[in-house]
């Protein structure tokens, strides 16, 4: 039954890349069910590796059962919580029970597979799992890019040149060339690449081979391809600091043999690099963003100098202030950078204009910050609603992400789940890294390269979770991360018995 339950595991992981498939989250795809057909395929995955787990290990430690009651208790509280929730001129922000529901369950699956994955995986399990994975999703954006048939990452369509085009001058904007392959979500993807990175640099050094370098080549390639500064600075630190590991298990902890060939192989990767870095889509969007931050806010002068008479003409007069205001706003917010679904979907200007008034005295480097923006709504929502219960259960994910999923993992949390909800959820993610640091540093016999990789390899997607978010709540990326935790605690427990 355990060997069962192993090809199970390795199956479920191996599929999570088809799963992330852009088409499948698009169209008739994503509604001839009520949930989208990746997400039904997880649920079932995972609830059959329970099952099998139960099945071979049928007695359950009583903290499980503890922090399962936690869990449901605080579901329920939550839930009551979100039924008192007060709105601007009644706006419910597209809060449904059954989905903050299921938000709640599926936030669930990733911990139970953290669970199953320490109880059964190994080394080899873990390494030709995640290798299989990293093929699957660099393979496929690397080709896709080589043939141009790729999708945008910032925008809908396809690129309009490859990767020999950033060398060949300004033929395309960063929005044209920064590729994603056929998968959904850029921000997720770069999350998931720039944990894969150290574990692939790991079985160049360890098992180098031309597969392996082959692999190491693709990854790089892909996270340069994918044009985020997740992925750019994220590879750049993934070769340097597993190169530098690496040295230090040679060197100083003396576990490690040292071998020229993988050095090589490193350098040149880090040559590829160097050579793609200041033609890659994400420094030229950065380089665009700071010019377009710099040159904007000397164009609006004449838009400032009527938004200043209007607000002075109708200072004493509320009704006609907001009719001013929602009637600039509208011809205007364009003008001022203001993202369009922010002011007409996500927090509507038409329901509080004074709000979008005041964004528009930021200065432009503040409009065109997303982050800020997101996090300001949300801000002002709470603000409105008032309760001295948000700080601790949270406004509802169901409201955050309706507003705008904010781009920054822990601290969405705390708007949706609360400080309660966050620590319950999210706290089993650091645990494992302070767990398996812990073991690295008291133990001789622990601090091996394999551990030091996955360790690091944890530490990179939470890093990049704060970032750039959508990564802890999103299925594709917190079953893998499970998947690497699971094994950083395998591998300590398998230690522990020898």
């Amino acid at each position: 039954m355990t060997d069962k339950l192993k090809k199970t595991l390795f199956w479920f992981i191996i599929l999570q890349p088809l799963l992330d498939l852009d088409f499948l989250y698009r169209g008739k795809m994503a509604t001839i069910l009520p949930f989208t057909i990746p997400t039904i395929v997880r649920i079932l995955g995972v609830l059959a590796l329970a099952v099998l787990f139960a099945a071979t290990r049928p007695k359950i430690k009583a903290w499980i059962w503890i922090y399962a009651g936690a869990l449901v208790l605080y579901g329920g509280i939550h839930l009551w919580h979100m039924t008192s929730f007060k709105g601007i001129a009644g706006a419910t922000y597209g809060y449904s029970t059954f989905g903050e529901l299921f938000y709640l369950f599926r936030m669930v699956l990733p911990l139970v597979l953290i669970y199953v994955t320490q109880a059964v995986a190994d080394e080899d399990l873990i390494l030709r799992g995640l290798a299989i994975v990293s093929g699957l999703f660099s393979g496929t954006i690397v080709i896709s890019n080589l043939f141009a048939v790729s999708l945008k990452s910032y925008e809908t369509g396809t690129i309009s040149g490859n990767i020999f085009t950033w060398f060949m001058g300004p033929l395309y904007g960063y929005s044209h060339s920064a590729s994603k392959g056929f998968f959904y979500f850029t921000n997720t993807l770069s999350a998931i690449l720039l944990m894969l990175a150290p574990i692939v640099f790991y079985l160049l050094i360890k098992k180098f081979s031309w597969k392996t370098a082959l692999l190491a080549l693709s990854q790089t390639l892909a996270m340069l391809e994918v044009g985020t500064k997740v992925a750019l600075y994220g590879l750049l630190a993934s070769l340097v600091v597993t190169l530098v590991l690496w040295l230090v298990h040679v060197w100083l902890l003396k576990n490690e043999s040292f071998s020229w060939r993988p050095l090589v192989a490193m350098v040149a990767m880090l040559g590829i690099f160097a050579i793609c870095y200041k033609v890659s889509p994400a420094v030229q969007r950065y380089e665009y963003e700071i010019y377009w931050a710099k040159s904007h806010d000397s164009s609006i002068a004449r838009e400032n100098a009527l938004l200043a008479r209007g607000l002075k003409k109708y200072q004493n007069s509320p009704a006609k202030l907001a009719a001013f205001e929602k009637d600039f706003l509208a011809k205007y917010y364009k003008k001022y950078a203001l993202n369009k679904k922010f002011i007409s979907k996500s927090y509507p200007y038409e329901k509080d204009p004074q709000f979008w008034i005041d964004m528009l005295n930021k200065p432009a480097s503040y409009r065109l910050a997303n982050r800020k923006v997101e996090q300001a709504m949300l801000d002002r929502v709470v603000e409105y609603n008032d309760s001295p219960l948000d700080k601790w259960l949270g406004i509802g994910y169901m409201r955050e992400t309706n507003i705008f999923n904010l781009e920054r993992d822990f601290v969405a949390q705390r708007y949706s789940l609360g400080i309660v909800g966050t620590v319950l959820y999210l706290v089993a993610y650091p645990a494992v890294i302070v767990c398996g640091g812990m073991a690295w540093l008291r133990r001789r016999e622990r601090r091996t390269f394999y551990l030091s990789s996955l360790l690091f390899a944890s530490c990179l997607i939470l890093g990049a979770s704060y970032m750039s978010g959508n990564v802890l709540d999103f299925p594709t990326s917190n079953l893998l991360l499970a998947f690497v935790d699971g094994g950083i605690l395998a591998y300590i427990k398998k230690k522990a018995k020898r």
